[in-house]
């Protein structure tokens, strides 16, 4: 039986460190995957910032699933020299954070190309990403995305066996569901080589996302299937990315039935861990 362990990116109920541990907290969540923290991309920290950073989530028991980087989503024509550079400052900012992943893509592919014209010079970035993150001990985690190379299941499996298992997996329903690749066949496909699971979900209709277990993700029937067939910790890291509508007030009842919308960041994050909570 999967022990499942939440996580969350916290950044989606509040800007600041303060406030995200204190939602956290509130919410039982023992992990943070930290994005954007106090005015900065996490990319962008530099050790002072760690340092303190580490200070304050020990503090309060918060620990670390991921860092959830912005690395490798740029168009692989772009300049890769200054964005390895950032990376390796990013994991010298892990070590200090104890932090033992780092979420990451596999660059944006130009629009209307065949993808595996540019598969070796994906397959070259990421390879000397691996090779500087293995030296700090850092553990290089992709996620699939809409429009990287890395957007299928397929193309993911690809990138895993490439790199002999070298690469983490973290599998997110939501983006599959919006690159029109069915969650439960990906599942299926890439069961055995999950590192971490996004808990987001989404609409084949128009790609909206909405509630786990709302949409067309597979999310409960992966849950289950995840809690029968491992025996190890699993993390779960809530990612709601739901709609947050001042306007809220002024619409009819019926109309925000059907938009799933919030009045605030703090209230659409709290609904996005209920949902998960209902399945595990």
């Amino acid at each position: 039986m999967a022990d499942f362990i939440l996580s969350a990116f916290a950044d989606e109920a509040s800007g600041s460190l303060d406030e995200q541990i204190k939602i956290l907290k509130e919410e039982n969540i023992p992990l943070i995957e930290m994005r954007g923290v106090d005015g900065k991309n996490c990319a962008d920290l530099t050790i002072e910032d760690a340092q303190k950073i580490a200070e304050r989530l020990e503090a309060n028991n918060i620990g670390f699933s991921a860092l959830g980087s912005p690395f490798g989503k740029i168009g692989i024509t772009d300049d890769f020299k200054p964005h390895l550079e950032k990376l390796k400052n990013a994991l010298k900012v892990c070590k200090i954070l104890k932090c033992t992943k780092i979420r990451m893509f596999s660059f944006y592919m130009p629009q209307n190309e065949d993808y595996s014209k540019y598969k070796y010079e994906v397959f070259s970035r990421i390879g000397k990403m691996l090779d500087a993150a293995e030296q700090e001990g850092i553990l290089l985690v992709h996620e699939n995305e809409k429009g990287i190379y890395g957007d299928t299941d397929e193309r993911c499996m690809e990138l895993y066996n490439h790199f002999g298992g070298r690469l983490g997996i973290a599998f997110d329903p939501a983006n599959y569901v919006q690159c029109n690749v069915d969650p439960k066949k990906a599942y299926e496909l890439q069961k055995d080589t999950i590192t971490y699971f996004h808990m987001k979900d989404a609409l084949f209709a128009d790609g909206s996302v909405v509630s786990v277990g709302n949409g067309d993700g597979s999310v409960p029937a992966i849950l289950e299937d995840v809690a029968k067939t491992r025996s190890d910790k699993v993390i779960l890291t809530i990612e709601p990315h739901l709609t947050v509508f001042k306007g809220l007030e002024n619409l009819q009842s019926e109309e925000v039935q059907h938009k799933e919308s919030y009045p605030d960041s703090k209230t659409a994050f709290r609904a996005a861990v209920k949902a998960v909570r209902k399945y595990i």
